[in-house]
């Protein structure tokens, strides 16, 4: 299965990040076998309604499931309608997924937070 991992940094070592739109990096793993890949999220910074083209991105890119923190209400609309199943995780983004492999993730089957909030600062 390949998920992506809303993070801090590009790579397994990198905390999951709190933000799904606007996080301001995707770890994307295989997880049969365990291949770590760490892409910009190009669209962190747009004005608004950043969701449908982070979807849009991470269809291309043939994901599954995403693991982040929190979703908003667009984001997690935008998932449900392209098939993508969303988790919430926290920590180190290689234990979020060993975590998700395990069946031990909370299934995120409704908004987290309320539309805009993850729009301020990056942390």
């Amino acid at each position: 299965m390949k998920v992506a991992v809303s993070a801090d940094g590009d790579n397994e070592k990198a905390d999951v990040d709190e933000r799904f739109g606007r996080c301001p990096y995707f770890v994307i793993v295989d997880t049969d076998e365990m291949d770590f890949e760490g892409i910009e999220n190009k669209d962190a910074d747009g004005s608004h309604g950043v969701a449908p083209q982070v979807v849009q991105t991470l269809s291309e890119k043939d994901i599954e499931a995403v693991i982040t923190g929190n979703i908003g209400p667009n984001g997690f609309r935008t998932l449900e309608a392209a098939g993508i199943k969303a988790y919430r995780g926290s920590g180190e983004v290689s234990k979020a997924v060993e975590m998700l492999k395990e069946g031990e993730l909370e299934e995120i089957k409704n908004e987290t937070v309320r539309g805009h909030h993850g729009k301020g600062g990056r942390r």
